[in-house]
């Protein structure tokens, strides 16, 4: 076994690859903390570990798998999908390409549901679930409240089921359909979606950050607005009296969907930051 199997040195040539790859370009790449995270779950060990003990020599078994990730990353593969996790509201998900990797922006619609509903009882549906984020991170917040999610994709909501079971969130209800359609003839305390709201035509979709990622969950088609224009259409039929609607869309799009919504009926209609200071939801009560 040689030097070059040592923890330190094969995090630092894993740094090194990652930084000069698609994954390492822009200002939000973080190559030294990928190498990171790949070694520690290729090796199975946990990441202190890798700062505690950089003179430890590697398995070259593992040592090959771990290179193996590091190109899948370096092609731009996402972290998540190449560890089966990811963090998210202090819950640990998994996820696959079936499903969006979860943001910490998407967090954003947690903080104000809970803010906007503060009584331990209450129904709620969560349109287009992916990996069950959403309803999960409620679910752990309200145990009282009834939480039923919807996706139109059975693998992702398979990912979701998972999800719930690991957690021992069980009570939630998963339900297969497109957006409102599972949901006929029942109403809703609060209504919560993160629906695809990128154009397809759009060159990001293109980009390392999202290629690897499901297109149904990121684009609804020509139409950037697509769907959350059906969503905000079809939420009167769906939210009791007083019942909010809460909706993360893009980063300049804040404007046509407070738009929308107020020509639906909606009101205290208003948007809301992300730590990146981009107007990333936009929440509105029903009338």
């Amino acid at each position: 076994m040689t030097a070059d199997l040592t923890l330190a040195a094969l995090l630092a040539a894993g740094a090194r690859r990652l930084a000069a790859s698609r994954a390492g370009a822009g200002p939000e790449a973080t190559p030294e903390l990928d190498a990171q995270v790949l070694l520690a779950h290729a090796l199975m060990i946990p990441r202190a570990r890798l700062r505690s003990h950089p003179e430890a020599r590697a398995d070259p078994q593992r040592v090959l798998h771990y290179r193996e990730l590091l190109e899948r990353r370096a092609a731009g593969e996402p972290l998540a999908y190449l560890t089966g996790w990811r963090e998210f509201w202090s819950l640990r998900l998994k996820v696959s390409p079936a499903v969006l990797v979860p943001r910490p922006e998407t967090e954003l619609l947690i903080e104000r549901a809970l803010a906007l509903h503060a009584s331990p009882e209450g129904s709620v549906a969560d349109l287009g679930t992916g990996s069950g984020a959403i309803a999960l991170a409620l679910a752990s917040e309200r145990p009282g409240w009834r939480l039923t999610a919807t996706d139109v994709s059975a693998a992702a909501l398979a990912v979701a089921r998972e999800n719930a079971a690991a957690l021992g969130l069980t009570r939630i209800d998963f339900r297969q359909g497109s957006w409102f359609e599972p949901l006929a003839g029942e109403r809703f305390d609060l209504l919560l979606s993160n629906p695809p709201y990128v154009a397809a035509g759009d060159p990001v979709l293109a980009g390392a950050a999202l290629a690897h990622e499901p297109r149904l969950a990121l684009s609804p088609g020509e139409d950037a607005l697509g769907s959350l224009r059906v969503i905000v259409q079809g939420a009167p039929q769906h939210l009791a009296r007083g019942g909010w609607l809460l909706l993360e869309h893009g980063a300049g799009q804040a404007p046509a969907v407070q738009h929308a919504l107020v020509g639906t009926g909606f009101r205290s209609v208003r948007s809301h930051r992300d730590l990146a200071g981009h107007e990333r939801m936009t929440e509105g009560q029903l009338a």
